[in-house]
């Protein structure tokens, strides 16, 4: 990527030499237009104007009576909003946009597939085959190669499947003594509740550890390890091959959740050797509200692969109907029932967006992106309140920054209020995403900039 693509270094809240705010627009605009990924924007609906009645971000019209239940600026109830400027969306890290092709593809599995083809279209239209070719299409994005990556079901149940097949798979080889579970102390809690509920069922102790300690703490009793990759609140990144190849040493087997990093950055499956892996679709794979999640199993463990959900879906011969269950080979054995096809198709039309994009390439743009966020962040008067806690280098970094504010949820409601779309997570931190293949480095200076203006109103 062009040198004028490289903000320079990011400066922390409160430290460091700052740069005039507003210089930094034309910066702005100089990177936008060094940014390889900018013709991307296009293939996504996105609020690059606001046209009258259209729905702002807090659910009022502009124009309309703002009812007092979603008041979030203060406004008495019965005052009118205005339309503002263009929308920033910078919670793609929690819902991605839609894909401007989607909706049509949708419309035709509805009106055709399901309305003129009906019955036929589990064969016709390939929707019994879908899970495992929309699998092999996210596979490059997870550093897989085909046949390993299943699509369906939640990333809850995919955490359950491969947790308790991965005990069974170590203890298959070591006995009973591979009685622990460890979790990612700093998990997203659905992680924690189901890796609760797989050791009960494994007969292991559950033991939470800080991911950076899970290396040093894997002993002879370790079945495995359940760590995300990215931490949601902070947007740190885990070390994902130095923990597998520790875990790997100890005996045990390491399963990621990948729910923050898969369409972010390289993940690198294969070349680290990870036995299993969950995650996420409508994040940064942009598959839509609720789209089916995934699950990964490595080719050479497929085999033993015990799921604790067989289904008629992942049997060898599922129009047989024999009574007794015999597993399916191949990454098929991670289905448990009749596929969801028309969020599972809305999935497979969204990931189009990523024909002739290079994971490398989003990657070096998410981490511009989120340099130059902190850069503008810095260079606020109001800077000094607030902390980052997204880690500043770059191989620690995610796709997100997130910064410690006090009176983080109001200050969220005020951005939104204004045309700024982040999230916080409680109690203090205001999180904003950077999706590479949509944002643009003008998306993150005026997000900044609307941020400094909220800042000064609460002062």
């Amino acid at each position: 990527m062009s040198e004028a693509y490289v903000p320079g270094a990011a400066v922390p809240a409160g430290g460091g030499v700052v740069t005039e705010f507003a210089a930094l627009a034309k910066r702005a605009a100089a990177l936008d237009l060094a940014d390889p990924l900018r013709a991307k924007r296009a293939e996504f609906v996105l609020d690059d104007a606001e046209p009258p009645g259209a729905v702002r971000p807090d659910g009022i019209r502009p124009g309309a009576v703002r009812p007092a239940a979603v008041r979030s600026d203060g406004t008495p109830p019965g005052a009118t909003t205005s339309p503002g400027p263009p929308v920033v969306y910078l919670d793609g890290n929690s819902l991605g946009a839609l894909p401007a092709a989607v909706p049509a593809r949708v419309a035709d599995v509805v009106a055709r597939e399901w309305g003129t083809l009906r019955i036929r279209s589990w064969t016709e239209s390939g929707w019994w085959t879908a899970p495992e070719r929309i699998g092999d299409r996210i596979a490059p994005l997870l550093g897989a190669a085909p046949g390993q990556v299943v699509v369906g079901d939640s990333t809850s149940v995919n955490v359950l499947k491969a947790v308790v097949a991965g005990v069974r798979i170590a203890q298959s080889g070591a006995g009973a003594a591979r009685d622990e579970v460890l979790v990612d102390a700093t998990t997203f809690p659905t992680d924690g509740y189901v890796a609760e509920s797989a050791a009960r069922l494994t007969g292991c102790a559950l033991r939470a550890v800080e991911p950076h300690e899970i290396a040093a703490t894997a002993g002879p009793r370790t079945a495995l390890a359940l760590v995300n990759h990215v931490d949601y609140r902070t947007g740190r990144l885990h070390d994902l091959p130095g923990t597998t190849a520790a875990l790997h040493a100890a005996g045990a087997l390491a399963v990621w959740d990948l729910c923050h990093s898969a369409g972010a950055l390289p993940v690198g499956l294969d070349a680290h050797g990870v036995d299993l892996a969950v995650g996420c679709t409508y994040k940064f794979l942009n598959g839509g509200p609720g789209s089916p999640a995934y699950l990964y199993v490595r080719r050479d463990l497929q085999p033993r692969f015990d799921s604790p959900l067989p289904g008629w879906n992942s049997h060898a011969d599922p129009f047989a109907m024999s009574a007794g269950y015999l597993p399916a080979d191949g990454s098929v054995r991670g289905r448990v029932g009749t596929p969801d096809i028309l969020s599972m198709l809305a999935l497979e039309a969204a990931l189009e967006v990523w024909d002739g994009v290079a994971i490398e390439t989003v990657r070096e743009k998410s981490l511009a992106l989120s340099d130059f966020f902190l850069e503008c962040v810095a260079a606020l008067p109001g800077g000094p309140s607030l902390t980052p806690l997204t880690p500043l280098p770059h191989a620690e970094r995610g796709s997100q920054v997130a910064l410690r504010c006090a009176d983080a949820e109001a200050v969220m409601g005020e951005l939104i209020a204004r045309g700024v779309v982040g999230d916080f997570r409680a109690p203090d931190v205001l999180r904003f995403g950077v999706t590479p293949l949509y944002t643009s480095f003008s998306d993150v200076y005026r997000a900044a900039g609307v941020l400094g203006e909220v800042l000064d109103d609460r002062r």
